[in-house]
């Protein structure tokens, strides 16, 4: 991009033909602190007054810090320390009230008993066969090497937080249990904060597949509310706190009906690109307006498809389609195949090969009972063939989200 300091803001003045992005970092005068501090959990939430093109009026950086710059929170790498409270912020004249949402389960209670004990991704019979396999044969120090120099490519720093969209052409494609895996191993690997996006607000599974009990706040309440004076432990009193340093910012609270507009999304996404060193963006299905944005601004994409005749067919289309495109796009777009049975009724090793020939980089995430089960995905209930898949698709596309700045 022309601009590696504000890569969304190029991506979506083109999108709009060369108007300029509805947000921009603003400085902040010399002298003046940010503002801290959480509203109240049962009171009214301050939104700032939005002036031309959806800035929030008063909108500042931290002093010294450049807009867009090394993710600008200054706890990277330790513990941040305690909230000393700070006051309820102070409320602009012609802010907005916005009130305080009631929290809901991701799941009803009344399902609780629905679901059965998770699984193990695998029977017991192939993981000892890998066992012994392992035991008797050379393969163990060239998997020990292999996983060192992918835990070195996930663990490479970045300069701006990278945002990655994983989307489908239909449902039922493992989008969001791919984004999850996604996820949870930079999360896993990266000291750096990770945030999931559910930019799909009709009844998402993200928030389950990730284990999340209770949700708040959803990306359009707080597209209204980050401003970039806050800080990171601000920022995240909004969110879902997951496990390794990681958080969820859901699209919905399980209500149909719930929208999510493209400026909602813009906003949100551009407030908080600094605190965070990998966003995952949980997509709606295209060809969802707020899924095409998302796929234009982010700087790596993951398209699923289920390892079926009409998944591939249907992907080969899109991806001819995305040739005619700047070349960045194919170049930054990961296929991945999911297969949703035990045995695939296709040759994959052939879907593979025609689905790269578009310039594309191709990944199969095998079939696993654990995520076929639907519930919270744990990862030491996974296959081995499964984390190593899920491993190898993380480092890849990391790696493109790193050559487009």
């Amino acid at each position: 991009m022309p601009n590696g300091d504000n890569w969304q803001g190029d991506v979506l003045r083109d999108l709009r033909g060369g108007a300029e992005p509805p947000v921009r970092d603003a400085a902040v005068p010399a002298g003046q602190a940010p503002a801290q501090g959480f509203p109240p959990p049962g009171g009214e939430v301050p939104v700032p007054a939005l002036g031309p093109g959806g800035q929030p009026q008063g909108a500042a950086v931290p002093t010294g810090q450049a807009a867009g710059s090394a993710l600008g929170h200054p706890y990277q790498g330790q513990v941040p320390p305690q909230h000393s409270g700070g006051g309820q912020p102070a409320r602009h004249p012609q802010a907005a009230v916005r009130s305080t949402p009631d929290s809901r389960p991701a799941v009803d209670r009344s399902l609780a008993a629905v679901g059965r004990k998770p699984r193990s991704g695998e029977p017991f019979a192939a993981r000892a066969a890998r066992a012994l396999w392992r035991i008797v044969s050379s393969s163990a120090s060239r998997e020990v090497a292999e996983a060192t120099r992918t835990a070195e490519m996930l663990q490479q720093p970045v300069t701006t937080g990278r945002q990655i969209a994983v989307t489908s052409i239909r449902g039922g494609a493992g989008k969001s249990t791919v984004a999850a895996l996604l996820g949870t191993t930079y999360a896993h690997y990266r000291q750096d904060p990770v945030l999931f996006v559910e930019a799909d607000p009709a009844l998402g599974s993200l928030p389950v597949r990730l284990g999340a009990e209770d949700l708040r706040w959803t990306t359009g309440d707080v597209a209204d509310i980050v401003a970039p004076q806050m800080s990171l432990l601000d920022v995240t009193g909004y969110l879902v706190q997951l496990h390794d340093n990681a958080w969820l910012l859901p699209g919905s609270q399980g209500q149909i009906g719930a929208m999510l507009d493209t400026r909602a999304y813009e906003r949100a996404m551009v407030a908080l690109r600094r605190y965070f060193g990998v966003t995952v963006v949980d997509c709606e299905t295209l060809p969802a307006e707020v899924a095409r944005v998302a796929l234009s601004a982010a700087q790596a994409r993951v398209l699923t498809t289920p390892a079926t005749l009409d998944g591939v067919a249907s992907t080969y289309a899109v991806l001819q389609w995305m040739q005619s495109l700047p070349a960045h796009v194919i170049g930054g777009t990961v296929v991945v195949l999911t297969e949703q049975a035990p045995h695939s009724g296709i040759d994959l090793d052939e879907a593979v090969r025609t689905l790269r020939s578009t310039g594309t980089n191709v990944h199969v995430l095998p079939y696993d009972r654990h995520l076929a089960d639907g519930g919270t995905i744990l990862t030491g209930l996974l296959a081995h063939a499964t984390r190593t898949a899920a491993t190898r698709i993380a480092a890849d596309v990391f790696q493109l989200s790193q050559k487009r700045h």
